[in-house]
């Protein structure tokens, strides 16, 4: 008798699609540490949100009892544009390894963001609009968030301003135009139409910015402009609950093939396709119905697992917003402008680094010129060009992969294909052309980023 064989792509019909996101927290019996309101450093309340984020949205982020969260009909009907998206099998990737293993991919980059953030976007755009304001701000690092953000902004019909960290803003012109296209307005940050931008800039002239600086300066211009309300694309627990669409969508379709992954492995910058891709089976560890390792990779340039710490801090550069638990290399961090664009986040989501902290799930860091080498191998064997960010995650599942051919160990192996690296040419072409080093921080360069970690008691522990 002959097995049929599990199809290169594995889809969902629109029938089959999840109707509800998942909460993680709902099923952590110890819950991350709450936000903590600046001013007071008591836990922030759904209302301390409310000039910063809209009602909705500051409701999900406090929510940590509902294991379930309907997605609303509308935001159902903009998923099916792009949704599901495939589950693949690296038939080729597996022959070129020479590896017993199963190598499965999900593939996030069928839409024009080219990347997993439309997940979120689509949502915290139609709840804005839903509440009737009349714009929104936001950051973006690479660009992936900023050009799903105004995709789904042009489609709900909302002004947005987006500040673009300034190496990535130099490095990814096309992005940009992108952006423009959706009719955002692009901004390079840190700059001189913000407080905090032109205090930024006053310490340090020539910075080419960070994600905290940019939240800064998004932050400060929601905050001052009527109608108007900023949104993250990471890091967030609601933008987690988002993203659970991935890990949803994955599982039902692997247990359409009979599979469920040994090894579980995903980019990690501030967490939102990492903690999407890992929901359903984080669950599974949670409760004891299964016990997939799980494995965070952050690029060796900014590496907030692996060799931050576990305290509360701002969320942005200038201290503007509420104080996270969260491991981190602390707010004033400022990562080397390298191409992981999406990876350069100085925190990581409070959830994770709970799970982390806790055990659930493990962490490495790589280096750039390994990721490289492991993007234009996978490319040449799968045809998909991936994204810098996405393809941390491809180095470390090829490594796994090795290292079953090494043990004989037939194991499952899945990890986030976070999206395509079309945006990226210029990173693609340093490495070809052997431009291309790596940077790993001496314990003397994160000093300062933990000395900036703010005076509070749970620090000191």
């Amino acid at each position: 008798m002959t097995m049929k064989k599990i199809p290169h792509r594995i889809y969902l019909t629109e029938d089959q699609m999840p109707r509800q996101w998942y909460n993680l927290r709902a099923d952590m019996k110890e819950q991350p540490d709450p936000m903590l309101n600046p001013a007071t450093l008591k836990p922030a309340t759904q209302e301390d949100l409310y000039p910063v984020f809209c009602k909705e949205l500051a409701r999900q982020e406090m929510d940590a009892a509902t294991r379930y969260v309907d997605i609303p009909e509308e935001v159902q009907e903009f998923y099916h544009m792009y949704r599901p998206s495939p589950l693949c099998r690296a038939y080729n990737l597996e022959k070129a390894l020479d590896t017993p293993a199963k190598i499965y991919y999900k593939f996030e980059g069928n839409n024009t963001s080219g990347s997993h953030k439309l997940n979120s976007a689509v949502a915290q755009a139609y709840y804005a609009k839903k509440e009737g304001l009349t714009g929104l701000t936001t950051e973006t690092g690479a660009g992936q968030w900023g050009t799903a953000l105004a995709e789904a902004c042009a489609f709900f019909g909302l002004p947005l301003t987006v500040f673009m960290v300034k190496v990535s803003f130099e490095q990814k012109p096309f992005r940009k135009a992108v952006i423009q296209t959706f009719d955002g307005n692009v901004i390079a940050s840190p700059s001189s139409s913000t407080e905090a931008g032109r205090k930024i800039l006053a310490e340090n002239p020539n910075t080419g910015g960070s994600l905290g600086c940019a939240i800064s300066e998004a932050v400060e211009k929601a905050v001052s402009t009527p109608g108007c309300r900023y949104v993250l694309g990471s890091v967030l627990n609601q933008v987690l609950l988002h993203q659970s669409i991935i890990g949803l969508e994955t599982k039902q379709a692997m247990e359409l093939i009979d599979e469920y992954p040994d090894l579980i492995i995903g980019c990690a910058g501030g967490g939102s396709n990492l903690g999407g891709l890992i929901a359903p089976f984080m669950q599974d560890k949670l409760t004891g119905k299964a016990n997939p390792r799980i494995i965070a990779v952050e690029p060796a340039s900014c590496p907030s697992l692996t060799r931050g710490r576990y305290a509360y801090d701002f969320c942005d550069t200038a201290r503007i917003t509420p104080m996270a638990r969260m491991y981190t290399l602390g707010s004033g961090f400022m990562p080397s402008p390298n191409h992981a664009g999406g990876l350069r986040y100085h925190g990581m989501s409070p959830i994770l680094s709970k799970l982390y902290h806790d055990g659930f799930m493990e962490a490495v860091s790589v280096e750039q010129t390994r990721v490289f080498e492991a993007a234009t191998f996978f490319a040449k064997q799968e045809t998909i060009l991936p994204a810098p960010e996405s393809a941390h995650a491809i180095r470390t599942a090829i490594d796994e992969a090795k290292k079953c051919k090494e043990t004989g160990e037939a194991k499952t192996i899945l990890f986030g294909l976070t999206g395509t690296g079309y945006f990226d040419m210029t990173a693609y072409s340093s490495y070809l052309e052997g431009n291309m080093s790596d940077y790993i921080p001496t314990d003397e360069d994160l000093k300062p980023g933990f000395a900036s970690l703010p005076d509070i008691p749970q620090n000191q522990r």
